[in-house]
């Protein structure tokens, strides 16, 4: 089972910057979308045969939100963490599979001058315990846009980023709690090296040609599904976002 999360900066747009061409060519059995900025009238998903679709689609307008596509037929969705202060902003959709639980997530950014840091950490602390509870009944695999690079080797200049969004004190402990907690951080289990990065700033002239970027994007997992995950990949090479694609393998 081949599984694609991929943070799409606005899904309407993306179709025509790559995404369109990265549906119709890839192999994946379930695609996980962050940062859609859509509701699912708005986006003609038509020309891709073979999938369902759910969708969580924020409050305001053209902001956040996210979306499961899948040829693999699942079981138990749900949308958000039935807690009314996370589910406002189509943050986060939960799917059931015969061997684990599919969660897809994108983590509010701390924002300018780490304006809503503190309900940042009161998000990772629900979204650790939610999939905490999750995990009593079977494994659970995670994905997304988890907006925090967390170690100096996930971002190309740590230096002069340290305590910016993504990348504060704080957040880095926080996602720490995350593996203490006893998730993997599955894309490090295949490849420690430096310069694999997912996000790219558009700020930055010829960011992502001089791969000055960030590792944002992660596939979670419960230890006890380890033996199963074949590999983890960055897509660096796929383009439609100022993010990129991060595929994992599940085998049986």
């Amino acid at each position: 089972m081949k599984l694609s999360t991929w943070n799409v900066n606005g899904i309407r747009a993306s179709l025509n910057k790559g995404l369109r061409e990265y549906l119709l060519s890839h192999d994946a059995d379930v695609i996980c979308l962050q940062e859609t900025k859509a509701e699912e009238a708005q986006v003609d998903l038509s020309f891709l045969t073979g999938y369902q679709a759910i969708w969580n689609s924020a409050e305001k307008k053209g902001y956040s939100g996210t979306c499961i596509l899948s040829r693999v037929p699942w079981k138990s969705p749900s949308l958000g963490m039935s807690l009314a202060d996370h589910d406002r902003e189509g943050r986060m959709i939960t799917v059931e599979f015969p061997d684990f639980y599919l969660v897809t997530v994108y983590t509010p950014n701390s924002q300018a001058k780490l304006a809503r840091l503190p309900y940042r950490l009161q998000w990772d602390e629900a979204f650790r315990a939610y999939l905490k509870g999750l995990e009593k009944k079977k494994p659970v695999l995670s994905c997304g846009d988890l907006n925090c690079a967390h170690k100096e080797i996930d971002l190309a200049n740590p230096k002069s980023n340290r305590m910016n969004p993504g990348f504060s004190d704080e957040e880095r402990a926080s996602f720490t709690q995350h593996l203490e907690a006893g998730f993997l951080d599955v894309f490090r289990e295949f490849d420690p090296s430096p310069g694999r990065y997912t996000w790219w700033t558009q700020r930055t002239p010829d960011a992502r040609e001089k791969n000055i970027g960030w590792r944002l994007d992660y596939w979670l997992s419960s230890a006890s599904l380890r033996p199963a995950i074949t590999s983890c990949r960055i897509r660096d090479d796929v383009r439609g976002s100022d993010h990129c694609p991060v595929e994992v393998v599940v085998q049986p």
